[in-house]
């Protein structure tokens, strides 16, 4: 179970009862990192594949693709995005993903409330069942009909439905070795909420109380004598938005990209992280940029070319820049700490000051929670650096299935 955007000091007594409550009995993984950008697509395609970007091909929230007019910029959010991509580029994800894995064996169920673009790369080759508002397919991308999914809100009312659907799944549909719940609460008001506001408490409760329906589901099976592994994480948590900088308007400003909407220099924001793109004739400005973008008030580590690996990112391609938003590690005005820049981003019209975002390395949008349940599983808290790259192959290790060609290794259970 995924709980979009819950950042991992949130798991508390005061703040998802539920969800701490599980922790207790359970092991939790106080260091576990998202990829970057510490963006819910990029991340949903590295917890269904166990790889880095580099591995499985898709860069962040927002990419930048040639379809024949040189690159621009592209969002991973809409239902269209998939085929889009696939038309570009040939194909989809680099690197199977669960559903594929586990087609032989049973198939996976994948349930999901997020932004369609982000469900997809939970399955995006139509190896397993996938239940999203935006569609629902089997095996083959066959469509299914199916009402009551396609009517539900991308807020907490929907989360309720594909939950209620999830748990009816588990208690009398058995025959998927793996099912997937991804709720998009909080993640999706916490981008129009102040973090801590009474507002944005009810939200993560009605989050927690969706956890708290998994856990007594999961209770079920187990005192029928089913052995269940029940993983509740997230993909990234939020920080507080300081200031929204142009960023592709002073790089145009600098001199260094031709006009606001020119191929030669891309920026792909993913919020408080992004991506710089060059095409073949602008390569040789990426030390420039680099040394621009260090010299930048409002920007915080740069990688350029090689240094691209140091985040899962290749340095071959059109990619040649990842930068994270400079941060300040103080609290906002109810008490939730981490301030951060955000790159301006065509695609996020409701990115303003005092509201929350991620994308980038700070240490709260970064770090996701993780916690881990089940036979075998010793509880307590692991500090040892985890990602979300190790939770596919400590599911193919839960379920006996060989692990080939991921970067993630299986989570310690003990």
């Amino acid at each position: 179970m995924i709980v979009d955007g819950l950042r991992a000091d949130l798991v508390a007594p005061q703040w998802t009862p539920s969800l701490a409550r599980l922790a207790a009995r359970g092991r939790r993984f106080t260091q576990h990192r998202s990829v970057f950008p510490s963006a819910t697509r990029v991340n949903s395609a590295s917890i269904a594949t166990g790889c880095h970007p580099g591995s499985h091909g898709l860069a962040g929230n927002a990419i930048a693709l040639d379809e024949g007019e040189g690159l621009a910029a592209v969002s991973v959010g809409p239902a269209t995005f998939r085929e889009r991509w696939r038309r570009a580029t040939g194909r989809t994800l680099h690197r199977p993903a669960l559903t594929e894995r586990l087609a032989a064996r049973g198939g996976a169920a994948i349930y999901s409330n997020s932004s369609p673009g982000a469900a997809h790369m939970q399955d995006p080759d139509g190896h397993g069942w996938l239940y999203h508002r935006s569609g629902c397919h089997g095996p083959g991308l066959e469509s299914i009909a199916d009402a009551q999914i396609e009517a539900a809100t991308y807020d907490a009312a929907g989360d309720r439905i594909l939950t209620e659907r999830l748990c009816a799944a588990l208690e009398h549909d058995r025959g998927h070795p793996l099912h997937v719940l991804w709720i998009c609460e909080p993640d999706h008001s916490q981008h129009e909420l102040e973090l801590g506001s009474p507002a944005h408490r009810a939200v993560v409760a009605g989050a927690d109380a969706c956890v708290a329906r998994v856990v007594e589901s999961v209770d079920a099976l187990r005192e029928r004598g089913d052995e269940v592994l029940l993983a509740v994480g997230s993909d990234h948590g939020h920080e507080t938005v300081d200031e929204v900088i142009p960023v592709a308007d002073l790089l145009v400003d600098a001199g260094l990209k031709s006009g606001p909407d020119s191929s030669d220099v891309v920026l792909a924001s993913s919020g408080m992280g992004a991506l710089l793109y060059l095409s073949d004739a602008a390569r040789d400005r990426c030390e420039t940029l680099a040394a621009w973008l260090r010299a930048q008030p409002w920007c915080g580590p740069v990688f350029a070319g090689a240094e691209l690996g140091r985040l899962g990112h290749r340095d071959d391609t059109a990619l040649a820049l990842a930068f994270s938003m400079a941060k300040r590690d103080v609290p906002n005005r109810h008490g939730v700490m981490g301030l951060g820049h955000v790159a301006g981003d065509p695609f996020m019209n409701s990115d303003a000051s005092g509201l929350g975002q991620h994308g980038g390395l700070g240490p709260y949008e970064g770090n996701p929670c993780l916690v881990l349940d089940g036979p075998g599983v010793t509880p307590g808290v692991e500090s040892r650096r985890t990602a979300t790259v190790d939770i596919a192959p400590t599911v193919l290790r839960w379920l006996g299935v060989p692990a080939t060609g991921v970067d993630g290794a299986p989570l310690p259970l003990d």
